[in-house]
């Protein structure tokens, strides 16, 4: 447990694919785009490279993603050997929701507080896989990678995040109270 992961993940299929939102584990994974800050790069997985996945997870000490908790660790969970949600996990969107209320999605938050948007959506990344584009699936994947490790960096350093609001021009301060935990000691031999 040596390593802290951001990471998103895309799917072959949609939520109509499958009878709805609450069957999210049916959903199969197309890429999975990670950052190992213990390795200080971005790695890419497809559908079968998924063991390589489960050894990254298994020694990571805190994972980071968006709405990830809800969608992206439910879809994963059935391609890994242990629990997944067992690890120490933040999740953007939802203290976004803790803090601010309602939910709001990536592309808006990270044009907000980054100057930078989502590439394409996750529909489109459906589309991407379902024409051969695997490239174009990746670079999406990845880029959302991008945005909420960028994210994170900021809440680490700010404590918050602008939220555009509703037919308002006033963007809100949305607090963001996170104490990241420190990686385990190396165990002695």
């Amino acid at each position: 447990m040596t390593d802290k992961l951001v990471f998103d993940i895309e799917t072959k299929n949609t939520f109509d694919d499958v009878g709805g939102q609450k069957y999210v584990r049916d959903l199969s994974v197309s890429v999975v785009g990670v950052y190992s800050y213990a390795q200080d790069r971005y790695l890419i997985f497809d559908e079968h490279e998924l063991n390589k996945l489960n050894k990254l997870f298994q020694d990571a000490y805190l994972l980071v993603g968006f709405s990830s908790k809800r969608f992206d660790i439910p879809v994963l969970e059935k391609h890994f050997t242990f629990n997944a949600s067992a690890i120490p996990h933040f999740d953007i969107l939802e203290e976004v929701e803790k803090s601010y209320g309602r939910r709001v999605g990536l592309g808006v938050i990270a044009e907000a507080n980054l100057g930078a948007g989502k590439s394409a959506s996750g529909l489109q990344a459906i589309e991407f896989y379902k024409q051969g584009e695997m490239n174009k699936l990746k670079e999406y994947c990845l880029q959302d990678v991008k945005l909420t490790k960028g994210l994170y960096e900021l809440i680490k350093k700010q404590g918050y995040l602008w939220i555009p609001q509703r037919d308002v021009p006033q963007m809100a301060k949305v607090t963001i109270n996170w104490n990241e935990p420190s990686p385990p000691l190396a165990r002695l031999l």
